[in-house]
């Protein structure tokens, strides 16, 4: 029998615990690296329209409720063949004097400190934008550049704030066409910061007012409304249809993430008009787009209704 002599030993056992100590290393690396992909796939955003409903609060106070990735302050209602470009926020302010809706300046700067991205809709469910022509489109599009983003004019509707993008609602109107175009002007300018481009399109594919729009591949991300569509909105005993949709749009558009949309309590939309429980939400739909890897996260109409229902507070750990 063979024996190591005091000085072997200590060197066989230190290298048998440094050779314990770097398989203990890479097994907790290894795992961060699972931990950090399961994150980074599953993970997702929580997105929510404000500016139509003067009850539903300040704009930092939806912030302050750490629930929202990103905020769509809604809408620029008015813009294109040749009409004055004018906000309607409902009550929370009034574009029409003199300081008009500046003071939300400061709401916007304390939401983007915290991480939180603040888009300007345009568009929205009711009639007074269109666009006429490629040469409207691109005067649009430089009206919000120097308005609301990097660029610069004495009639910043919201103050010197710079807004991190733009978010097409387009459900009525005219000039389908022409939007692309914006979209392209849009992109186009360059600033300090990135200019994030967004979509929420009906379920319906492709989506008769966007269709041009998405099709150019410079959308960031896209939320779809799910709802008040009856051929593919989320209906808790037929799931089968809006699944189709879904795979329809993550298979043929081209972006970064795309978004479920869903009204956020009954009276947002009716049940027969894609209203879903969160429960159904997190246990059969969420389940189901995550699949995906373009799963970007869930949007919800609007901030009022979530205030009231909850909604997002009870998804939030499921998103």
């Amino acid at each position: 029998m063979l024996h190591l002599d005091k000085h072997q030993a200590d060197k066989t056992k230190s290298i048998a615990m440094g050779n314990e100590t770097r398989s203990l290393s890479n097994s907790i690396i290894f795992l961060l690296i699972f931990l950090t992909l399961v994150s980074s796939t599953n993970g997702g955003d929580i997105v929510v329209y404000w500016g139509q409903n003067e009850r539903e609060g300040s704009l930092t106070e939806t912030c302050n409720t750490g629930l929202y990735e990103i905020v769509n302050i809604a809408f620029l209602s008015i813009f294109g063949s040749g009409r004055k470009p004018q906000l309607n926020l409902a009550g929370h302010c009034d574009p029409t004097l003199n300081n008009g809706c500046k003071s939300l300046s400061i709401d916007i700067k304390n939401c983007q400190k915290k991480g939180i991205k603040i888009m300007l809709s345009i568009g929205g469910g009711v009639n007074g934008y269109s666009l006429s022509s490629n040469e409207d489109a691109r005067n649009v599009g430089d009206y919000i550049w120097n308005n609301f983003l990097g660029g610069t004019s004495k009639s910043r509707p919201l103050g010197d704030v710079v807004l991190d993008g733009v978010d097409f609602d387009i459900e009525v109107g005219g000039g389908e066409v022409f939007y692309s175009e914006l979209a392209r002007t849009l992109s186009q300018h360059r600033g300090t910061k990135k200019v994030y481009l967004t979509a929420a399109p009906q379920c319906p594919f492709p989506d008769q007012h966007l269709k041009g729009a998405l099709s150019t591949g410079l959308f960031d991300y896209v939320w779809v409304q799910f709802y008040n569509n009856g051929p593919c909105q989320i209906e808790a005993s037929n799931l089968n249809k809006f699944q189709k949709s879904w795979n329809q749009w993550v298979s043929t558009i081209k972006v970064s993430k795309i978004y479920v949309g869903v009204p956020a309590s009954p009276s947002a939309a009716t049940a027969s008009s894609g209203y879903v429980p969160t429960q159904v939400l997190t246990g059969q739909v969420l389940p189901f787009v995550k699949r995906s890897r373009k799963y970007g996260g869930v949007m919800l109409w609007d901030r009022f209704a979530d205030k009231q229902n909850g909604y997002s507070r009870d998804i939030k750990a499921s998103v």
